[in-house]
């Protein structure tokens, strides 16, 4: 496909002209996924994001991936004050204690989870019977901040542990793991 082809699909109004943005939704923003790994990190992301926009996380993301060890629950779970201290130091993420806290809690939780459940992907799944909800959004108007499923996540998730997991920030991450389609029906990527 040529360049001309390509811009001019029609796309959910939110994503703008910013090529990173413009390939976030065309390539990741609302396809199901069932990786644990990708799951765990956009989690931990979704809960970054809060109080800001998430451009400002998805700009990061690669120092992310890097001062948190590739999002490796296993190593995040075990950072200490030390850690936590190197970590506000680092310009290319967002230096909040409390999210940086998060982090860590939010993988310990994680792994407490996955010792008594077969995946985290079958946890978080359960919200949405497994499947991904189908939404007929003709506006951005229209797409609410918080469902039934997504405050029965955020209830289930608190009650386990995590933190940053309010039923706004559950939202988002259904929407940008697949487990709702809310591309307006407008956008080529609705189907």
């Amino acid at each position: 496909m040529d360049e001309w082809q390509h811009e001019s699909r029609v796309r959910c109004d939110w994503c703008g002209e910013d090529p990173l943005y413009v390939a976030y939704h065309d390539e990741e923003w609302g396809v199901p996924c069932h990786d644990d790994q990708r799951l765990f990190e956009m989690l931990l992301l979704e809960g970054a994001q809060a109080g800001l926009s998430w451009i400002t996380v998805l700009r990061r993301r690669e120092r992310y991936r890097e001062a948190f060890d590739g999002f490796d629950m296993e190593k995040i779970a075990c950072y200490d004050e030390a850690k936590v201290a190197e970590l506000l130091t680092n310009p290319g993420i967002i230096r909040n204690r409390l999210k940086v806290r998060a982090f860590i809690r939010n993988a310990q939780a994680t792994l407490s989870v996955l010792e008594q459940h077969d995946s985290l992907d079958a946890y978080l799944w359960q919200f949405t019977d497994g499947q991904p909800l189908q939404n007929h959004w003709r506006t951005l108007q229209e797409l609410p901040a918080q469902t039934a499923q997504s405050v029965a996540m955020s209830k289930t998730l608190r009650k386990a542990g995590f933190t940053f997991v309010g039923a706004t920030i559950c939202y988002a991450f259904m929407q940008a793991c697949g487990m709702v389609n809310d591309h307006l029906v407008t956008c080529y990527r609705y189907g």
